[in-house]
């Protein structure tokens, strides 16, 4: 069977709604560290929110991909930029439950509760200062890496879709 030239739309989605959703959660994570103003409780509270819907969304983009024919990369990309492809997907994937968990630790070990919509959420640790501490700079180095994971991301695409224009960037945008 041939291999598909774009990624199937359910991936497609994933991937725009999580991109977004993930770039919002690190804008939002970055501005509550740097600021006290009266909007950061709400902000916070936003971001546990969004941050355990990241969570099952990257489950379920999970689910999708091992469910799905994907496109192969053409053979004009050299093996080196293959295999760095595939380190970034895996960092993607790996990031992407470390940052949801590690918040979701970090809140359990500082004794906060957690509810997502309306329904309160089990706590996995009891409230340790040293965990929490732990956590959070799982958390924030986590975060970081996944901002450079973004770039790196961003700009193998923009090569493959402004300068090389061998179908890796179309296969992720349209049919």
């Amino acid at each position: 069977m041939n291999k598909p030239q774009t990624y199937p739309l359910a991936m497609r989605v994933m991937h725009w709604l999580m991109a977004a959703l993930v770039l919002s959660l690190l804008f939002a994570g970055l501005t509550m560290v740097k600021s006290l103003g009266p909007w950061q409780q709400q902000l916070l509270a936003w971001h546990k929110a969004m941050g355990l819907i990241a969570l099952l969304a990257i489950v379920v983009r999970l689910i999708i991909r091992l469910r799905s024919e994907t496109p192969t990369l053409p053979a004009s990309v050299p093996n080196m930029q293959q295999m760095a492809a595939k380190l970034t997907q895996l960092g993607f994937y790996l990031l992407l439950f470390v940052m949801p968990l590690s918040g979701y630790l970090m809140q359990n070990a500082a004794g906060r509760p957690l509810s997502l919509f309306g329904l309160p959420l089990p706590a996995l640790l009891h409230t340790d200062l040293a965990l929490y501490g732990l956590f959070r700079e799982i958390h924030g180095w986590a975060a970081l890496l996944l901002v450079l994971l973004i770039v790196v991301h961003s700009c193998a695409a923009l090569y493959h879709g402004l300068i090389k224009r061998d179908g890796v960037f179309r296969s992720m945008v349209r049919k």
